[in-house]
């Protein structure tokens, strides 16, 4: 039975009791939304436009419906799509078959992408019908396919996955294998980086922007980069290992699927990535 959780704060806004603790609410809503007794709550109501679009927000991807109000409140318009830079979006409506992973839009003249799979909605559709289409899915892992079939035939999409994941996509029509970097264009790069699971990959774009999937994130609490150490179903000194080549990579942006997404200068991410990665490889 759902229920308003307790540690919510007084007033209109809770998240009820049926909330998976999936972190997605916390990265769109940070300080808002916490975490407390394994779950997100409320710290405070929202007050500012700001903090009730980012309530909002919460409330449209919760993949258990569990960001709620106890009486009607007035949606703001353009929730979603999220623009997040001139070529990137967050699309919203996390899917429940992904443990509410983040899924995300990028707008390029080689085709448009959605990276990871939101659920299946038509306000997702209508968006990128809007946007001329879309070329191509981009998953990061086995985790966070969400309902990314549907959407591939209804847009005749490529769907990209690393051969060892690729049992959660069978119509994937696009294999990445082994640890070879692979480009889609000139402005889309495949990085292998297992660990997470054996076939996760980060996506790079524009060189500026890591698509991480569930290998790397924002810690908005702690003010820093992260990875999910309980989480990784292969290994994590693998995932240590193989994330020493994003130090290649110059990056100002890292948009992830659980966790928040972040923008920084390049020279601090790059001085963060490599801190996070020695402290990996300790014993």
């Amino acid at each position: 039975m759902r229920r308003r959780h307790p540690r919510n704060a007084p007033g209109n806004w809770f998240v009820d009791s049926a909330c998976s603790n999936c972190t997605a609410a916390r990265s769109v809503a940070p300080g808002l939304i916490v975490e407390r007794d394994g779950q997100s709550v409320f710290a405070r109501q929202p007050e500012t436009p700001e903090e009730v679009t980012m309530a909002w927000r919460a409330r449209l991807l919760c993949p258990t419906a569990s960001v709620r109000t106890e009486t009607e409140v007035e949606r703001p318009r353009s929730i979603f799509p999220e623009k997040m830079t001139e070529n990137v979006y967050r699309l919203g409506y996390n899917s429940p078959h992904s443990a509410g992973a983040h899924s995300f839009a990028i707008l390029r003249r080689g085709g448009n992408c959605m990276v990871d799979g939101p659920r299946w909605t038509k306000a997702v559709v209508n968006q990128f019908e809007s946007w001329g289409g879309l070329s191509h899915i981009l998953l990061t892992h086995r985790d966070d396919v969400g309902d990314v079939a549907r959407y591939a035939r209804h847009f005749a999409s490529r769907v990209w996955i690393h051969d060892a994941d690729r049992h959660a996509a069978p119509f994937a029509t696009d294999i990445v294998e082994g640890l070879d970097v692979r480009a889609i264009g000139d402005d889309l790069s495949i990085i292998p980086v297992p660990g997470h699971s054996k076939g996760s990959v980060v996506y790079y774009f524009d060189g500026s922007a890591f698509f991480t999937g569930d290998s790397l994130a924002w810690d908005f609490e702690v003010g820093d980069l992260m990875v999910w150490e309980d989480y990784a179903w292969y290994s994590i000194r693998e995932q240590g290992r193989s994330m020493r080549r994003l130090l290649d990579y110059p990056f100002e942006w890292v948009f992830a699927g659980h966790g928040g997404s972040q923008h920084r200068p390049a020279p601090e991410m790059h001085a963060r990535l490599e801190s996070l990665l020695t402290r990996m490889a300790k014993p």
